[in-house]
């Protein structure tokens, strides 16, 4: 019996999601994506798990992209189901509720650079690669483009996409692809040490604000800033930042319940 192409490990309120293709440079196949997007939902429904992290398995490759071999079906489309795989996690992950940190373990490529900013934030092993090198095979980064792009600004975008050609962790940092990059040796103990930072913070909030950010996104200056304001309202009702205002004047740690 072969093994799982995604794997879900929890350890106390950290759901781990792991690309679990190894020998494939963790490609993406239809397995792949659709067991990712059934991972985040069931996390999002679970009240025991605080954040998610999403890797690759060994330490070459996070994610190499998509699946080229011929029995992958990567580029096969269902004409029955709107849109593809991809895209279908891609709106999971928009909606998902929880901080989603992707763990770089090694080189970003193609349609794995999509798996990566999909993710909230990013820890990256100073040895990876990133890059769009789809042009070298007669494709482009679509799918990607829609959440690469807004990270790092149209110029450094098109620079990725139009030559193909990739950077190392250093310029990804430097352009805004991740927050940090760490010797590998390290790179457990950063996203343990970003997570602490998380789980110790209001879950209404985060909750909260993750929709408020995505929600106000397209919005002019005018709407977005009367959507803020009702939305800041709302929160100020909250269970959590009654205690958190408690806590506040009491120099106490606030006790969150989370509603």
């Amino acid at each position: 019996m072969s093994a799982p192409e995604v794997l879900t490990t929890r350890e106390g309120r950290i759901l781990t999601i792991t690309i679990n293709r190894e020998d494939r440079r963790n490609a993406m196949n239809a397995a792949v994506l659709e067991g990712i997007a059934a991972a985040l939902r069931r996390a999002a429904d679970d009240p025991a798990v605080g954040l998610v992290v999403l890797t690759g398995a060994g330490s070459s490759a996070f994610c190499a992209g998509a699946d080229l071999s011929p029995e992958s079906a990567s580029f096969r489309h269902d004409p029955a189901r709107p849109g593809t795989p991809l895209t279908r996690l891609l709106r999971t992950a928009r909606e998902f509720p929880l901080p989603l940190i992707a763990r770089v373990n090694g080189h970003c490529l193609a349609g794995g650079m999509g798996l990566m900013a999909m993710c909230d934030l990013a820890v990256a092993a100073e040895h990876a690669m990133f890059g769009l090198p789809e042009v070298k095979i007669g494709l482009f980064p679509m799918v990607a483009s829609s959440v690469v792009r807004p990270l790092i600004g149209a110029r450094a975008f098109a620079e990725l996409a139009l030559t193909g050609e990739p950077i190392d962790a250093a310029e990804a940092l430097r352009i805004g692809l991740v927050n940090h990059v760490v010797p590998a040796a390290e790179l457990d103990a950063k996203v343990a040490w970003l997570a602490a930072r998380l789980l110790d913070k209001s879950p209404t909030a985060i909750r909260r604000g993750k929709y408020a950010m995505r929600r106000s996104e397209a919005m002019g200056f005018e709407e977005a800033l009367s959507f803020l304001e009702a939305e800041l309202g709302l929160l100020a009702q909250s269970e959590d930042a009654q205690e958190g205002r408690a806590a506040f004047n009491e120099k106490r740690r606030p006790i969150w319940s989370g509603r």
